[in-house]
């Protein structure tokens, strides 16, 4: 541990062209300094551990070092439970030495040269020197071993993942300069940005990702790139696509990421409702921009998820800040100019539903995710219209029951949606629905409203009508629930008053 900060230098192999002498009191060298020193706290608790498993391998005659994201994210302060590291040695012979070293041992990624270990708490996954690259018409990636730690830097993605810790001699290895441009703010290419996205093209969307985790800034000749080779992000996987954009949805800063990704024209390729909602804007300005108000509605979506992991929506939230950034995708669909120089958008919730439905869908979300996010888009304008008439204690039941497990995202969605820059009609929807919540809670102090059930289950249905079980049995079940939310609890004597009224109206009832 005490040679590590010594040996966290700025030797490179692959030397920049000489530029102007950079003084070393600079913010930038003061900001290295800095990322130095996080470097050296986060690596201690494992260290003791890398040093080891950097013995074994080296005592066997091959080379490992800690590279990518864990070296990344210890010069920003930050611990990795997983490490990754790579190394000369082919697979099998990694699986052996991880056999010997951790308490447990897996080759699920020997495919790709992978092979992972865990030891007391530490996981590790060791890879052999490789490149991927893509075949023009192929959707998976070619594994080519190499021999070389500093080509295997060479063909990573971005500068500030192309640096490594040898082991166990704790040597820096940074051939792209990757600390400079992480001090600096910068996310670069190794390489020609054309040819790291040939190699990849998900790459593409991982600017975007590292843009919203890491609030970089893109390069130009890396945005140029993705702009000319958006198309390219056709042959990617659906699933690996959709990998990226739930991790640039849950970083910190996602409206930069899903900017860039709509800047760029990836967004027309795999999500393309969301550049759909740059509407022009009429002349008078009816109606906002639709595209700049669901970032507005995202960013102050984030800023109601709860920081306490028990809140009812403790961030970050997948489900709300999808339903907050695709809630108005209808929008363009059901866009109406009407006479007057109005503008409508009638229904676009529900069609909005049904876009949110196919588009998930492609992008392979589970289900339980594609069902909440259209049910929050189908509900996000229920609220509107509390303020205008005092409803009833049974339209509040039903909006209850009707978000089911949502209500609190929904809480949320809703209040997100108010982006007006008139103080005063925001503070009327604001109080609005501080009203609706509090006759929520009154109703929940009296009411079972999450798993709100007919006084009359379908068995004592059965019973009180003399009946088996058959369709009648549902149709009576739905009766009484509407009955339920109309006027709260009935009893069972009075909710069987009402069954037989019901039932005496059936014309099941009167057949032999």
């Amino acid at each position: 541990m005490a040679g590590l900060d010594p040996v966290l230098h700025e030797e490179s192999p692959h030397p920049r062209p000489a530029g102007p002498a950079v003084a070393p009191e600079s913010a930038l060298e003061l900001a290295k300094d800095e990322a130095k020193g996080r470097a050296v706290a986060a690596l201690e608790p494992v260290m003791a551990l890398l040093v080891d498993l950097g013995r074994v391998f080296e005592g066997a005659g091959f080379a490992l070092s800690l590279v990518g994201g864990p070296v990344r994210d210890a010069f920003l302060g930050r611990r990795s439970s997983d490490l990754d590291f790579t190394t000369d040695a082919r697979p099998d012979d990694t699986a052996r030495l991880l056999g010997s070293w951790g308490d447990a041992s897996w080759d699920v990624g020997r495919e790709f040269g992978t092979i992972g270990a865990r030891k007391k708490d530490l996981v590790v996954e060791v890879t052999t020197y490789r490149s991927e690259s893509y075949d023009p018409a192929s959707r998976k990636p070619e594994v080519a071993y190499g021999d070389d730690l500093v080509g295997d830097l060479s063909r990573r993605d971005f500068t500030v993942n192309a640096m490594a810790l040898q082991l166990p001699s704790m040597d820096f290895v940074d051939p792209h300069e990757g600390l400079t441009d992480l001090a600096a703010g910068v996310l670069r290419t190794p390489g020609t940005p054309e040819q790291s996205f040939s190699d990849d093209p998900l790459r593409m969307m991982r600017a975007a990702r590292f843009a919203a985790q890491l609030r970089l800034r893109v390069a130009p000749e890396v945005t140029a790139a993705m702009s000319a080779m958006a198309e390219r992000i056709g042959i990617v996987s659906a699933e690996r696509v959709r990998v990226e954009l739930e991790k640039t949805l849950l970083a910190p800063d996602p409206v930069a990421g899903l900017r860039l990704l709509v800047d760029t024209g990836l967004a027309a390729h795999v999500l393309p409702e969301l550049p759909a909602l740059q509407l022009e804007i009429d002349e008078h300005h009816r109606h906002k921009d639709v595209y700049e108000h669901s970032l507005t509605v995202l960013e102050q979506a984030i800023d109601l998820e709860g920081a306490d992991p028990e809140d009812p929506v403790p961030g970050p939230d997948l489900l709300l800040r999808l339903a907050a950034l695709l809630h108005d995708i209808g929008k363009p669909r059901t866009r109406r100019f009407e006479a007057g120089g109005g503008v409508s958008f009638h229904h676009h919730e529900v069609v909005g539903a049904k876009m949110v439905t196919k588009r998930l869908k492609a992008l392979r979300f589970d289900n339980d995710t594609v069902k909440a996010v259209a049910r929050l888009t189908e509900l996000h304008l229920r609220f509107h219209g509390y303020g205008d008439g005092e409803w009833t204690d049974s339209a509040v039941r039903r909006y209850v029951t009707d978000a089911g497990p949502l209500l609190e995202r929904l809480h949320r969605l809703t209040r997100s949606d108010c982006t007006t820059r008139n103080a005063r009609k925001a503070k009327r929807l604001s109080d609005a629905y501080d009203d609706l919540e509090a006759r929520i809670a009154r109703l929940r102090e009296q009411e079972e409203l999450d798993a709100i059930r007919p006084d009359l289950d379908g068995n004592a249905i059965m019973q009180v009508l003399g009946i088996g079980p058959s369709r009648v049995v549902g149709r009576a079940y739905q009766h009484l629930l509407g009955l339920r939310m109309d006027r709260g609890p009935l009893g069972e004597q009075e909710a069987e008053r009402e069954l037989r009224a019901w039932w005496a109206e059936q014309p099941e009832s009167r057949e032999d």
